[in-house]
C-alpha cells in the first residue's frame, strides 16, 4: 500500500504554512484540529522543508498511508455546492442534480472543499463553455476538467506532472459516467510546452503561476480566457503584474485566497 510522506505543523495558520512550503513541491495541505498536514511530493521534499523551516515552525515528519487518509477524508466531507456544480465525495452520496460531479477524496488537490478549487469553478460558471475547448493545468484529482464538459466544453483536458494525481483524475472520470469527451494526460508545466486552448484553468501557487506566466499565457487562444488560483491575497499584485498583457475580467476572493480571470486580446 503506497504511503504519503508528510509533515505535522502544531498550531500554524494554513495559509501561513502555504506560502512557507511553496519551494518545496507540497501536493495536499489538510487541516486538523489543532494541526495542519503538509504533504510532498517525495520524502526528499518533505525532509528539506523540515530543515527549512525548523526555525519558524514546529512540525514532526510522518508517513501516511492513502487507504486511511481516504477513508478519514471520506468521512468529514459534505457534498459542496458552487453556483450550479455540486461536488459530492463519492457515489453513495450522489443526489440527482444535472450538474453535480463525483470526485473521491484522494492525495491531489482539488475535491472542491478547498478555496481555490471552489473560485476556480465560480470563474468557470461566469463563461459561456458551449462548443469550446478546455485544458486545467496542475489537475490534479481532475475536476475542474470534468466540470468544464459538464458546463459544455467540446473538449477538456487536463494534465499533472504527478503521476499519481492523473490516476486519481482518471479514476474520478470513470465515476461520473455522463462526461463526454475528457482526457487526462502526465505533462510538466515547467518542461513541456502545453496544448493551446479556449479556456485554461491553472490552480497552482502565486510563485509557480508568476514563474511560468509566458507558458500560461501562450496556452490561451486568441480571444480565450486563462483562470488563476491558488494566490494567496499577498501575492495578488505579483501575479497581475506577471499577466499584464491580459485583462481582468473577474475576481473572487475567499478565505485568504485569490482567484483571477484574465483574457487574451
Amino acid at each position: 500500500m503506497k504511503a504519503y510522506p508528510a509533515l505535522t505543523f502544531r498550531f500554524v495558520d494554513p495559509d501561513i504554512l502555504a506560502a512557507a512550503v511553496d519551494d518545496y513541491s507540497p501536493t495536499a495541505i489538510e487541516p486538523l484540529d489543532a494541526d495542519v498536514r503538509v504533504f510532498f511530493a517525495s520524502a526528499r521534499d518533505r525532509d528539506a522543508a523540515q530543515r527549512a523551516l525548523a526555525s519558524r515552525f514546529e512540525s514532526s515528519a510522518i508517513d501516511v498511508l492513502d487507504e486511511d487518509w481516504a477513508q478519514r477524508s471520506q468521512e468529514n466531507l459534505q457534498p459542496i455546492t458552487v453556483g450550479a456544480i455540486t461536488v459530492f465525495p463519492n457515489p453513495q452520496s450522489l443526489i440527482p442534480n444535472p450538474l453535480a460531479i463525483v470526485i473521491q477524496p484522494s492525495m491531489g488537490f482539488g475535491t472542491g472543499h478547498h478555496a481555490t478549487t471552489r473560485l476556480c469553478l465560480e470563474a468557470l460558471q461566469t463563461l459561456d463553455l458551449r462548443g469550446r475547448d478546455a485544458l486545467d493545468v496542475g489537475t490534479g484529482s481532475g475536476v475542474l476538467a470534468i466540470a468544464a464538459d459538464r458546463l459544455g466544453a467540446a473538449r477538456a483536458a487536463g494534465i499533472d506532472c504527478d503521476e499519481d494525481a492523473i490516476q486519481s483524475a482518471r479514476e474520478n472520470l470513470a465515476l461520473n459516467p455522463a462526461t463526454r469527451h475528457v482526457t487526462f494526460d502526465l505533462l510538466d508545466l515547467t518542461a513541456s510546452a502545453l496544448p493551446q486552448a479556449d479556456v485554461v484553468t491553472a490552480n497552482l501557487t502565486g510563485a509557480l503561476l508568476v514563474r511560468s506566466a509566458p507558458g500560461l499565457a501562450g496556452a490561451v487562444r486568441p480571444g480565450g480566457t486563462l483562470i488563476l488560483s491558488g494566490v494567496l491575497t499577498h501575492e495578488r499584485a505579483e501575479v497581475c503584474r506577471a499577466f499584464a498583457d491580459m485583462v481582468m475580467t473577474w475576481q473572487g476572493e475567499e478565505d485568504g485566497w485569490v482567484g483571477i480571470a484574465v483574457k487574451k486580446p
